[in-house]
């Protein structure tokens, strides 16, 4: 079992996400669990403020070290490891499938959201956590970017999928690092349109040959990128 400490200042986003589908059944069966943490039972303020306006000036507000270091340490504490520390920032290292496999060998992640200008420079030089980022865009804070690690690695855990090698051959997969080929389901014709006969010949060697390709063909035209990668 994996162990997901979230902190953030928003926890009732959280509530939808972490209710619904197959997320829900891992949970319920043991194989991950997910704690939230308000940031705002640390802050040091009787009003439960966490944030201040940054030194120098300039626009928003700045997460304040005092707040969020004893925040991180006492969660640290209350595990029996104290656990991988994750802080989403638009400066981390960028996430994809193969840091979610590594990530998913560890035993407990400590995940800190981020808001309004982000966090006090003191925070990360204190903590020295793994800066990570889910993309060159903003958001509004890290909580979405903490939903996303959390199902990507929920994903990886055994017996979380029905069937045992559906987080093998997705698109950036281990079993394939490409994008996954075309899909097709009934009705067998629509508007015109039908699947490639070979999907229906019940030749296993063929589809997974025909499987193949279209993976390869894929990629060079949607993104070539990744072949470079490979």
């Amino acid at each position: 079992m994996i162990q997901f400490d979230v902190l953030t200042l928003f926890p009732l986003i959280f509530n939808g996400f972490l209710s619904e589908s197959i997320l829900k059944n891992a949970i319920d069966t043991g194989k991950l669990s997910v704690q939230l943490h308000n940031m705002r039972e640390w802050t040091t303020t009787k009003h439960g403020t966490i944030d201040d306006r940054p030194f120098g000036g300039g626009p928003g507000m700045v997460l304040k070290a005092n707040c969020v270091v004893p925040c991180v340490e006492s969660v640290r504490e209350q595990g029996e490891t104290s656990g991988r520390l994750i802080m989403f920032s638009p400066q981390g290292h960028k996430f994809d499938q193969k840091f979610a496999e590594q990530l998913a060998t560890e035993k407990r992640l400590i995940l800190l959201c981020g808001r309004y200008e982000g966090f006090d420079e003191r925070i990360v030089e204190i903590l020295e956590p793994d800066e990570l980022s889910i993309g060159d865009f903003i958001l509004n804070g890290g909580e979405v970017a903490a939903m996303a690690v959390i199902e990507s690695v929920m994903r990886l855990l055994p017996g979380t999928l029905g069937d045992l090698d559906s987080n093998k051959f997705d698109s950036f997969s281990s079993g394939n690092r490409l994008l996954d080929c075309a899909q097709y389901t009934r009705p067998r014709e629509y508007r015109g349109l039908t699947p490639p006969e070979i999907l229906l010949n019940g030749n296993h060697a063929e589809i997974a040959k025909w499987r193949k390709e279209n993976s390869l063909q894929r990629t060079k035209s949607r993104r070539p990128d990744l072949l470079d990668k490979n």
